[in-house]
């Protein structure tokens, strides 16, 4: 593992130490040399640049972040776009063997440009730690030196499996909402739909441009089935409608109404929900709301 240190300027000059002080000049871009400089055309190694001062904006697609002093970010000298300097800042850049961080390519794409907070877990650990290993020269050419460098790069892989898993919580969290948003949509489809015999999962999946086991996924992660939550529906509004007391109608014509074609199998099913026939319940619901004194009206 090597290191950079990068600073505003007009030229370039090397220089032993990462606080050496940068010269003042009217533009341009000063890299302090304290290895060799970052190869564009690098494709076996990965930058992991430490803020030290001044204006530097992380850019990506979900949005630009403003570093801080200690925040780390991970990028690649190919894709310099991902990060803006602004006048007198300074970053330190540590120059990683990309196979040393046990992560495929896909995966190490993943965590490029991710800015990480320097003042909080993993990412205060790995800023202090490498903060320090930049500003002790001495080290940096010897046995200790080299033994704190692999520490680094350990350290670094753990970093990196920390924003994998904090990226795939993120997508599945996504994934959540998107997949509750249309399970909304699909609940307020079946319900306008219920009165139809030839609703299905495949009409409702074809209406909502999606397959089949994907809405039976979305209903599966609500702890239910497509055809549970139509029948449990088409229940409720038969039940309901059976038990007013205002006029009566057949359970034939009632289980017609909402999506039973059969009026045998429409029993059973209402005897496995509530534990009476259609019938029963009928006979129930409006004895208990007839009015106390119909009989004597009747005579």
């Amino acid at each position: 593992m090597t290191l950079t240190l990068m600073s505003p300027a007009s030229e370039r000059v090397p220089s032993p130490a990462p606080d050496a002080p940068s010269p003042s000049t009217r533009s341009g871009w000063l890299v302090q040399m304290l290895s060799e400089m970052p190869d564009t055309n690098d494709h076996n190694h990965v930058y992991l640049g430490v803020h030290v001062r001044g204006s530097v904006t992380v850019v990506r697609e979900r949005g630009t972040t403003l570093l801080e002093p200690n925040d780390l970010v991970f990028c690649d000298p190919a894709r310099q776009h991902l990060l803006r300097f602004g006048e007198d800042c300074q970053m330190i850049f540590f120059r990683v063997p990309r196979c040393y961080l046990g992560v495929t390519e896909a995966e190490l794409n993943q965590v490029l440009g991710v800015p990480v907070r320097g003042g909080e877990g993993i990412g205060a650990l790995a800023s202090d730690f490498l903060t320090a290993l930049a500003a002790k020269a001495e080290f940096r050419r010897s046995t200790i030196g080299d033994r704190r460098a692999r520490t680094a790069v350990h350290l670094l892989s753990v970093l990196v499996m920390e924003l994998l898993e904090a990226d795939a919580t993120e997508e599945a969290d996504d994934a959540s909402g998107a997949g509750n948003e249309i399970l909304s949509r699909i609940h307020a489809y079946i319900e306008e739909h219920l009165m139809d015999p030839d609703l299905s999962p495949e009409s409702i999946a074809r209406a909502h441009h999606i397959s089949v086991r994907y809405l039976q996924k979305l209903f599966q992660n609500d702890g239910s089935t497509v055809s549970q939550w139509v029948r449990r529906r088409r229940l409720e509004f038969c039940r309901f409608e059976l038990g007013r007391s205002h006029r009566r109608v057949t359970m034939a014509a009632v289980a017609h109404r909402w999506g039973f074609n059969s009026p045998s199998h429409f029993s059973r099913t209402f005897r496995g929900a509530y534990g009476m026939s259609p019938s029963q319940w009928q006979a129930l619901a409006t004895s208990a709301f007839a009015p106390a004194n119909a009989g004597a009206q009747d005579e």
